[in-house]
């Protein structure tokens, strides 16, 4: 049920036409309350669709009672007809739910530039909210999906981190385009513990900060992302922050490793962790430039363990280490030693789709992992396709 797991929350996905498969292309989630504290991350691109610019102002209360959700199109780079669109789309919702129309969030995902079909749109919207109920979780997670290949959900509850009494759960939606400052993804998360709008802001800040914002797949960021939170208050139980932001960090990990696994034509999810750094900002570094070489991807499509592009990518750095003195293991295996060759490469198989890299800096003792994936024809065909 994801984003209805927890109480308080309906849902619904239904098709309104935006596809031209006629595949569900519109969700709505509704926050029943008795609170309805909300929180929000945004895209780090200049360049943000309506719904973004829109959705910025809105959350700025602490407040959401809805989320309504198409795929079919951005939204982004329509104008003031797209801007209007989203403004409607958000006094829709307003009106049907006794609210203000602030107290709507809007989230449009697929091609930029092509302006929605609004009739279409609100009567999709429309559509959904006559729809609404606590099953509709599956539903909305699959209205949102657009090149994804299977719907993203997760949940966690307060046992998981030895609390009691609340719940929480989420749906993501996400194929490519995976770079920090979120990805291009949509992000729905949703809680039944009372939470006051400065917690949720801190905790789910923390979350995406280690979980999101750590996927780099191709170093493309878009124009929509989107992470919002929404909490109903209605399990009574106001959790300890510590332990709530610990599950939402779990939750989000979750949705985060499935856009990772669906990845547009990725043969191989590699996680890269960086040990030994000075601080956790040159681990990040480090694994980033490493995540975003394309030689690197390649050799790992080809099942080509060549750690001395991974050398060559930490050198690009301005992280503390000695040129001279670095480590690389492949899959466990110390294929570098001291910048030079170590264990045989031939031990190392790449044929299964998880591979690790580990880079020991030694300067310190911080670390830090970002996931990305190889570069593929698959890939490359799938964005020469899909216009964007």
């Amino acid at each position: 049920m994801s984003v209805t797991a927890p109480q308080g929350f309906v849902a619904a996905g239904v098709a309104a036409g935006l596809k031209s498969t006629g595949a569900p292309d519109v969700a709505v989630v509704v926050n029943q309350g008795p609170s309805q504290v909300a929180a929000a991350v945004f895209t780090g691109n200049r360049c943000k669709a309506n719904p973004v610019l829109w959705s910025e102002e809105a959350i700025k209360g602490g407040r959401a009672a809805a989320v309504a959700i198409n795929s079919g199109g951005a939204n982004c780079y329509t104008g003031a007809e797209g801007f209007a669109t989203t403004h409607r789309t958000a006094e829709l919702v307003a009106d049907r739910l006794g609210v203000g129309a602030v107290d709507v969030q809007i989230c449009s995902t697929g091609l930029i530039g092509l302006l929605n079909d609004r009739d279409a749109l609100l009567g999709g919207v429309g559509a959904a909210l006559d729809d609404l109920s606590g099953d509709g979780g599956n539903a909305a997670a699959t209205a949102i999906m657009t090149t994804d290949t299977v719907a993203k959900q997760a949940t966690a509850r307060a046992e998981d981190v030895g609390a009691a009494g609340w719940t929480i759960g989420g749906m993501a939606k996400g194929a490519g385009m995976l770079a920090p400052a979120l990805a291009t993804m949509l992000v729905v998360v949703t809680t039944d513990a009372d939470l006051d709008a400065a917690t949720a802001d801190a905790a789910l800040r923390a979350a995406t900060a280690r979980t999101f914002d750590r996927l780099d797949s191709d170093g493309c960021q878009s124009t929509n992302d989107t992470v919002l939170l929404m909490a109903s208050g209605a399990s009574g139980v106001t959790p300890d922050p510590e332990s709530f932001t610990d599950a939402l960090t779990t939750v989000c990990h979750d949705l985060a490793m499935q856009l990772l696994a669906d990845a547009e034509g990725a043969d191989h999810e590699i996680a890269i962790t960086v040990v030994g750094a000075a601080t956790e900002d040159d681990a990040l570094e480090v694994g980033r430039a490493v995540a975003r070489s394309n030689l690197f991807k390649c050799a790992i499509f080809g099942k080509d363990p060549n750690w001395g592009r991974i050398l060559a990518s930490v050198g690009t750095t301005r992280a503390a280490f000695d040129p001279a003195d670095l480590d690389v293991a492949l899959n466990d295996v110390w294929v570098c030693r001291s910048s030079g060759p170590g264990e045989s490469p031939d031990t190392i198989d790449l044929e299964a789709r998880a591979v690790s890299v580990t880079i020991d800096l030694k300067s310190g003792d911080r670390s830090g992992t970002i996931w990305t994936n190889d570069l593929t024809q698959a890939y490359v065909h799938e964005n020469s396709a899909y216009s964007s």
